[in-house]
């Protein structure tokens, strides 16, 4: 994911003593911007956005080859943008003005712009975020083993979900920044909230950190804020399809066991998580994608795929979660194939609270 964009004065998500500048979530203030300089990289392509724009009734203004385009018309960009195909996208630039001056260095493709635009609410959800907690149920026992800590933001009254917050925060260049920030409130908010001897699960994405001993110190250091057991927090990797660096993902991983964090994988059977990551990686936790359980039955052709994958898993150690349990037949199937743990509606949904099994799981112990 990108860099940051350069702070905002008026926006400083109190940065912890030594913090990195890419801990800070600072995007750019957009209600400074007065205009867009839209650039193409070839005459036939400049010609076309000049003749879409017009059609959209905003004034064609040149300016050293570039379109200026007024903050009052910024609206009509995305439908403009959706003219140009995926290919041709990639060769409209633009870099913002501010009053007279124009901003070069926040030179970014046209359609990050317009997704900038239309989140103009992410500065603002950042500071409000909130975390709902997802109960993860050991199969053994039927008790709350731990809860995942999934992000949620506050902003007009509504709650946005998690990935409308991931894909805002890259749009504005700050996806490193919104995800450590993201872990440590969610550190903050959910551990003091935990029973005896439950552990918190906490997403991160491996490609934002480029440097664990300078990237983790705020998490590391909000963990030892609260009084958290490193034991009991389990740093959940996602998005890995998106990297294939495993010698880094290796440090990463090493760096929270160092504190004595246990490690997880998401999604083993997706085709981003793949088996060579579970035997390089050797985690503590793996959890199953929840499209080789959904509707999971005693006849399913999954069947042999779901048990060699538990098997696998066991076999190197690793202790087995099926994701997205939303039936009872689900339920006893994976159970049957000797998961270790279970996540899903039918056990119990996301909520504010560190909420126990839902009755009708419950029934099963």
């Amino acid at each position: 994911m990108p860099l940051h964009d350069p702070a905002s004065p008026s926006h400083l998500m109190n940065p912890s003593p030594g913090a990195c500048d890419c801990q800070v979530v600072a995007p750019l203030n957009l209600r400074d911007m007065t205009a867009l300089s839209v650039r193409a990289s070839s005459t036939h392509l400049q010609r076309k956005l000049t003749v879409l724009l017009a059609a959209h009734d905003v004034p064609v203004v040149m300016q050293d080859g570039s379109v200026q385009v007024r903050r009052e018309d910024f609206q009509s960009l995305e439908a403009v943008l959706g003219s140009f195909s995926r290919t041709e996208r990639t060769d409209l630039l633009a870099a913002p003005w501010f009053g007279p001056q124009l901003d070069a260095w926040q030179m970014a493709p046209l359609e990050q712009w317009t997704q900038r635009l239309a989140t103009t609410w992410f500065e603002s959800a950042s500071e409000h975020l909130k975390f709902q907690l997802q109960p993860i149920v050991a199969l053994s026992s039927g008790q709350v083993y731990g809860y995942e800590a999934l992000v949620r933001a506050e902003h007009d009254g509504a709650l946005i979900g998690a990935w409308p917050l991931l894909q805002a925060a890259a749009a504005h260049g700050q996806a490193r920044a919104f995800d450590a920030h993201a872990r440590t409130t969610a550190i903050r908010q959910a551990y003091p909230q935990l029973g005896a001897d439950q552990q918190l699960f906490l997403n991160f994405a491996p490609g934002v950190v480029y440097n664990p001993d300078i990237c983790l110190q705020t998490t590391f250091a909000t963990c030892r804020e609260v009084g958290a057991d490193f034991s009991r927090l389990v740093f959940e990797v996602t998005e890995s399809e998106a990297f294939p660096d495993l010698t880094l993902l290796r440090s990463i991983l090493d760096r929270y066991r160092q504190e004595g964090a246990q490690v997880a994988l998401d999604d083993l059977g997706a085709g981003h998580t793949s088996l060579s990551y579970l035997a390089e990686l050797k985690p503590d936790i793996v959890k199953l994608d929840r499209a080789l359980v959904s509707g999971l039955h005693g006849d399913d052709r999954r069947l042999p795929l779901v048990t060699a994958l538990i098997g696998y898993a066991h076999d190197l150690g690793v202790r087995v979660v099926a994701e997205g349990i939303e039936t009872a037949g689900e339920l006893t199937q994976i159970m049957a194939l000797g998961a270790d743990y279970a996540q899903g509606y039918f056990l119990g949904r996301p909520g504010p609270g560190a909420a126990q099994v839902l009755p009708d799981a419950a029934a099963f112990w």
